[in-house]
């Protein structure tokens, strides 16, 4: 039964952890900014209804509001390959994820500036957030737009390279923080319950002993 305990207790141990880690990297690949170059076909307005995805649009304290439904700016682009790619786009505020984003109607210019055709392709480097999800209807916020020298134009993403290095490093430092924690206060603590479990133990097959004779 001991040794099913430990097994146990280890597997719940790993499962947190895993859990932990997948939404670890699930709000970064979320909240990082990436790029792509495509080609602008339209840009619009449509009125949203919100349900499930609420908490995927602005929220009202980043230029959004609590109604059912609003309208919001999208971009509609073709990436080379020719698949579609739909971005919306607005404003962050002082909201997470924390781009300070407050120019929408201005990208919206600048994208609407930027439409070109298949024939007479114009590539731009689009920079945004988030992820696409037809079934839920959530859409990538796209936060800065330029002209591109081409579709095979390279893309570094700095930003995103920055952000993983400042996120590693504080994740690296509260773990430090964690296990010297556990070192100097919680291995103590559990030292002194094995010991005084491990007495109890001895104490019941002494007075077993004494009072069985064996």
């Amino acid at each position: 039964m001991k040794l099913l305990g430990v097994g146990s207790m280890r597997y719940v141990k790993w499962t947190f952890w895993g859990l932990v880690l997948l939404v670890i990297v699930s709000v970064f690949h979320y909240s990082t900014p990436r790029r792509e170059v495509v080609r602008i076909n339209d840009t619009y307005e449509r009125r949203v209804d919100f349900g499930m995805n609420r908490f995927f649009y602005a929220q009202a304290d980043t230029g959004g509001t609590e109604a059912v439904n609003r309208d919001v700016f999208f971009v509609q682009t073709f990436r080379p390959s020719g698949r579609p790619f739909v971005l919306r786009n607005e404003d962050t505020g002082w909201g997470w994820p924390f781009f300070f984003k407050v120019t929408s109607a201005n990208l919206q210019a600048r994208a609407a500036d930027l439409i070109s055709t298949d024939n007479d392709p114009e590539w731009v480097a689009i920079t945004y957030y988030g992820v696409r999800n037809e079934l839920l209807s959530i859409h990538p916020n796209a936060l800065s737009v330029r002209a591109a020298t081409g579709p095979d134009e390279r893309l570094i993403p700095w930003r995103r390279i920055v952000t993983g290095i400042v996120l590693f490093g504080v994740l690296a430092f509260l773990v430090g923080l964690w296990r010297a924690f556990r070192r100097n206060r919680i291995d103590p603590v559990l030292e002194d319950i094995d010991e005084a479990a491990d007495d109890a133990r001895d104490r019941a097959r002494g007075l077993w002993r004494r009072i069985t004779g064996r």
